[in-house]
């Protein structure tokens, strides 16, 4: 990010007549400490004639001594600068060892160059007060001065104060209130009591809006804002001086340029000299706007931009309309949380102690926007190879025809709930839902933990622990050891209901049933899950395999035609009051023999519930209710497990009933377990995590207004729970979330899904991203190259290509074709090295797989797309995708495939190359119709290829920006508990450009070797890649090779054999600092970043830069690994 600001400052002086002034002193000319860099800066002094000479003050402070020589009637001061405001980390220095605490003695030489900053004025009764406030003992230097600091801004409010000079310290104490140079000179004057050398300092100070306002602290000026100003410097040793602004408690940064330093306030007057008395009118102007504003990710787009976006949408949506196509789109973005951004939870871990809860909290927001009268469910996610528990997703689900599924949210609890809920209200709870289900509640039944298996458990313990201690090394069964014999081995720990759904007389009606054991009591699974996931089922009598494929219920198939669902209010009306009928005849229903014309919710016609007689040994039972509904008490609150079902209307019929139950008891609960059935009449959104990051699967937006609004909502609403949709890295670089943001495109049914109207249209992406390895590479994560999420197709294998163009041969544009033939042709092609269809660039696992009617959804997945850190950027490369088929629904892309070979990890790694085909892809796609622009992506370009720094020599433009670098995968190694493949990102890509270049007198070099650069189409412009081992990993793709840091890059002149110039670039602090967290915001990663990069430090003398290494294979990059 880069901001350049115009200020203009002007001080005028009107006398009532002719006067003569005495020789002026104007300190209005940034100090040579300036951390700010200043690119101009002017001065204009009027009226003339007159003598103006620059000098400096003792101090190094720039003066202009001007002299008039003859009367005048006015005194005009104007100065106009421009500074570029990247951000300075205030903290970024380090102090000697025996400065760093304090109290702390200056070194004699020193003490004596600083003795008129240590020099202390009479102190009043007030001022003492305030020194005797400060503790004594010895502290860290850096914390005092923080909390001094704050200590003055705390006790003096802030006012405009127009009269001339300053206060004394007890004066501003007294008053409770000052003007700035008042509160900046108390902080002095208390530094110095302290011990420590300070100065008073008078300068400008530039404050700018905000791009987006802190949910927490102060917002920061409304308008862009300057104004002169003073604050404290202070010396340590070690860091020079550090400026201290006693007005806002803060160190001084980017915005504070000084204009003089002194040791008294009177030496840093803006402008002093002598006037003969003479009525004066004052004036004072000032004034900051910005000239130059590069793409950066947290405002992305001009308003004008963002409005032609937003009309190129509703362009692309107007030409789906026209063509017939009913196009969805949804997505999976992700974030991590905005704080404790070193947690392992937010970078490597699926789960962790703070997940859940942002989720939940999240997930509600979202439900007043885009969900009311949802039910919140919490499910079991994926178990993956080595992660002990299996993640959860939490699930809100509505009804499309806008009834509501779950009337009162109060009654649906989150993670941040308490409550006392016990095993017995769960019993409770069960049983009165059975009574509104209509089954007799004397089956309900009650759950307990294994016995015997706790019991056993114990025994293994060493002697001389305790269960309730038993200092395990797995966490996880610490804790359960010590839940289990807490409760008591013999408590009943939650209730169970058998119930199953079933048709009789062409009613649909709830069945339950007595389940035998063994034993007499039900005894669980031993494991941490909901109980309903450790029922002991293979306990139940036994059945037939015959029988049970006999009885096996299934969803609908996707295709099949559904009725409307009943209205909720016809639901809660039958749920409402329990079961009139006698537990006598619930009893019977229960254990009856089968009624003529009854059959099974699935409604198989040769299936007829049995009777439950007491089980025969060696007799199959397919009579027996296998699925079960349980409620139990876990940290208080209920916990209302659903069972597997078939049809929405028995999901929705539940869920009435247990929010009406619910209500009579006055208890909010959580409701889990299995999902509803997959159902277009039902609609969903999820949260679920990932390693290192939340995701949140969006339902299907139907136009270009609901996915720009959805994905805005959900940006902001995560803010607002405290997540980021960007990460910092240790060195500050700015990064994704690490996780994706996945597009998933279909149809408004799935039957109207283009992909299977159309199968070329699936050709046709993928043919077109082929041949554009831009679109592969501008929009992806860090982590490319086989083994990665979305690997390309020809990344692994180029044989590949040839495959793909055998399966693109037997499909024909506007061609009709079975959908279930287009999954077999692209189903073995679209995966990576290792055969997982799920990473790579388009997955159609749920497009039209024959095998689960899951898969049969008419859905491709776009997997390439990064997270970005902004909603307007999400939405721009929806707008892409959406154009693209649009293009192609009109006109099949056809062009024969491109073997790119090498190019793919030499030339395409590389910004300019990289830019320049996907500006080639944009020409394409306008020329077919879609309203893209190109300059809407280079806020994308800006995030993916981040400006390291530039500087010019000798009129000659030098820019090194990073560039792409594939990671590779290494070898097993044996870790403790099996084997692990690490990944070496050692390696490390930029790319140096160069303007206005003259091949014969100029030659780049990098650490003494020639940079071989290549001509653009651009007259004097070159660009090169320059690869090198940044850093030296345990283990790593070439160990024998060192760090080849820091990259000196020097303009080496051929006719003197001289470096001009150049730059230097450090992969970490030159200071040595060892970063041990992330950056906490935005502006501490700048401030990393740019601590790292300097505009000195050519190679001194004659130098003759060695010859590189060249390689065939990859023209366009320096490989300084090959180098010696």
């Amino acid at each position: 990010m880069s901001i350049h600001v115009a200020l203009t400052h002007r001080t005028s002086y009107r006398y009532a007549r002719p006067a003569s002034l005495g020789p002026q002193t104007i300190r209005l000319r940034p100090a040579p400490h300036s951390r700010t860099p200043v690119l101009s800066y002017a001065l204009k002094v009027e009226p003339r004639p007159h003598f103006l000479n620059w000098q400096q003050d003792p101090q190094g402070n720039f003066l202009a001594r001007v002299v008039f020589p003859e009367r005048v009637t006015h005194f005009d001061v104007t100065v106009d600068l421009v500074a570029d405001m990247a951000t300075i980390n205030p903290f970024d220095f380090f102090l000697e060892p025996e400065a760093e605490t304090w109290p702390f003695a200056y070194d004699p030489g020193l003490e004596q160059e600083l003795a008129p900053f240590r020099r202390i004025d009479q102190s009043g009764p007030r001022l003492e007060a305030l020194l005797a406030e400060v503790p004594k003992g010895g502290q860290r230097t850096v914390d005092m001065l923080v909390a001094l600091n704050a200590l003055v801004q705390s006790r003096i409010a802030y006012v405009v104060r127009m009269e001339p000079g300053v206060w004394s310290p007890d004066t501003t104490l007294e008053q409770g209130r000052g003007s700035c140079r008042d509160s900046a000179w108390l902080l002095v004057q208390l530094l110095r009591r302290l011990g420590y050398a300070a100065r008073f300092v008078s300068g400008y100070l530039i404050q700018l809006v905000a791009d987006q306002k802190p949910l927490d602290g102060p917002e920061g000026p409304s308008a862009d804002f300057t104004d002169l100003h003073a604050w404290a410097e202070v010396y340590l040793p070690g860091a020079g001086w550090i400026g201290l602004d006693a007005t806002s408690g803060l160190l001084t940064g980017e915005g504070h340029i000084p204009l003089a330093a002194t040791p008294e306030p009177q030496s840093a007057a803006p402008i002093s000299g002598g006037l003969e008395k003479v009525e004066t009118e004052f004036g004072f102007e000032m004034s900051v706007r910005r000239i130059r504003e590069t793409p950066r990710v947290t405002k992305p787009y001009t308003p004008d931009q963002w409005a032609a976006i937003r009309a190129a949408g509703e362009a692309v949506d107007g030409k789906l309309k026209a063509l017939g196509m009913r196009l969805t789109m949804g997505g999976e973005p992700t974030f991590v949380a905005a704080s404790d951004r070193d947690a392992a939870e937010w970078n490597i871990d699926a789960l962790g102690p703070t997940k859940r809860a942002y989720a939940g909290r999240l997930l509600r927001r979202l439900v007043k926007l885009w969900s009311p009268g949802a039910a919140i469910t919490t499910t079991m996610g994926k178990h993956y190879p080595g992660e002990q528990l299996p993640r959860w997703a939490l699930y809100s689900h509505w009804r499309a025809d806008g009834e509501p599924v779950w009337t009162d949210p109060s009654l649906l609890a989150s993670d941040d709930d308490k409550d006392n809920a016990t095993a017995a209200d769960a019993a409770r709870f069960a049983r009165l839902l059975a009574e509104r289900l209509q089954v007799d509640p004397a089956l309900v039944q009650g759950a307990h933990e294994d016995i015997h298996y706790y019991l056993w458990r114990e025994q293994r313990l060493p002697a001389n622990v305790v269960v309730e201690d038993s200092k395990l090394a797995d966490a996880l069964e610490r804790k359960r050891l010590a839940r289990v014999f807490g409760q008591g081995l013999s408590a009943e720990v939650g209730s169970v209901l058998p119930i199953r759904r079933v048709i009789q007389d062409g009613v649909r009606r709830w069945q339950s049933g007595r389940w035998f054991f063994r034993g007499e009591h039900l005894f669980l699974i031993p494991g941490d899950s909901p109980i309903g996931l450790r029922l002991p089922l293979s306990a139940l009598p036994w059945m037939s395999p015959e029988d049970a494929a006999r009885v096996q219920e299934h969803e609908a198939d996707p295709f099949a035609w559904r009725d409307d669902l009943p209205p909720h209010a016809a639901l809660m009306a039958q749920r409402a009051l329990r079961a009139q009928q006698m537990p006598e005849s619930l009893a019977q229903r229960a254990l009856r023999a089968p009624l003529a014309g009854e059959g099974t919710a699935s409604s198989i016609e040769d299936f007829r519930p049995q009777p439950q007689p007491i089980p025969v040994v060696g007799e199959s039972d397919p009579g027996v209710v296998r699925t079960a509904l349980t409620v139990e008490a876990r940290e208080g609150l209920l916990h209302v497990f659903f069972p597997p079902l078939f049809a929405a209307e028995d999901w929705l019929d539940m869920v009435a009933a247990v929010e009406a139950t619910a209500a009579e008891m006055g208890r909010k609960g959580v409701l889990e377990g299995y999902l509803p059935p997959s159902d277009p009449r039902l609609l969903h959104f999820s949260v679920t995590p990932d390693p290192g990051v939340i995701e949140v699967n969006i339902h299907p937006a139907n136009t270009w207004d609901e996915v720009v609004g959805r994905t805005t909502e959900l940006y902001e609403e995560a803010r607002q729970v405290g997540l980021a949709a960007e990460k910092f890295m240790l060195d500050g670089r700015h990064v994704g979330t690490g996780g994706g943001n996945h597009v998933v495109m279909g149809g408004a049914s799935v039957a109207e899904s283009p992909f299977l109207r159309r199968p070329d249209l699936l050709k046709s992406l993928v043919g077109f991203w082929h041949n554009h390895p831009s679109l592969s590479y501008l929009f992806s994560g860090l982590f490319i190259g086989p083994t990665s999420q979305h690997p390309r197709i020809d990344e692994a294998r180029m044989d590949a290509i040839h495959e793909l163009e055998i399966a693109f041969s037997k499909v024909h544009a506007f061609q009709d074709v079975p959908p279930w033939l287009t999954d077999r042709l692209f189903r073995n092609i679209l995966a990576d090295m290792t055969g997982n269809t799920h990473r790579t660039e388009f997955c159609i696992d749920k497009m039209y797989d024959p095998a689960t009617s899951s898969g049969r959804r008419g859905l491709v997945e776009f997997r390439g797309f990064e997270m970005p850190p902004h909603a307007e950027m999400s939405a721009v490369q929806m707008l892409l995708m959406r154009a693209a088929v649009a293009a192609f629904w009109e006109r099949p892309y056809e062009r024969r495939l491109v073997r790119w070979g090498t190019r793919l990890n030499d030339q395409f790694m590389l910004p300019h190359y990289c830019g320049q085909d996907f500006q080639d892809a944009i020409e394409e796609l306008r020329n077919m119709g879609a309203p893209i622009d190109p300059a809407w992506f280079a806020p994308h370009m800006a995030f993916r290829f981040p400006l390291i720094g530039e500087v010019t020599v000798r009129d000659i433009g030098l820019e090194l920006r990073h560039a792409l670098e594939p990671w590779h995968v290494l070898a097993e190694e044996q870790v403790s508990g099996g084997t692990a493949r690490y990944v070496d990102s050692s390696a490390e890509r930029v790319q140096a450009r160069v303007t206005n270049w003259v091949p014969d007198r100029h030659a780049l070099a990098v650490n003494g070797v020639a940079v071989p650069l290549r001509a653009t189409e651009r007259a004097g412009e070159y660009v090169a890649g320059i690869r090198f081992k940044a850093w030296n990993p345990p283990s790593s793709l070439h160990p024998t090779i060192r760090p080849q840091t820091p990259l000196v890059v020097d303009v080496f002149a051929r006719w003197n054999g001289r470096s001009l110039g150049g730059m230097t670039y450090h992969v970490a602090h030159p200071g040595g600092r060892n970063y041990e967290t992330y950056p906490v915001n935005p502006y501490e990663a700048e401030g990393r970043r740019l601590a790292r990069f300097t505009t000195t430090g050519h190679t001194p003398g004659r130098i003759v830069p060695a010859a590189a290494a060249r390689n065939a294979d990859f023209p366009f990059t320096l490989d300084l690994r090959r180098q010696g």
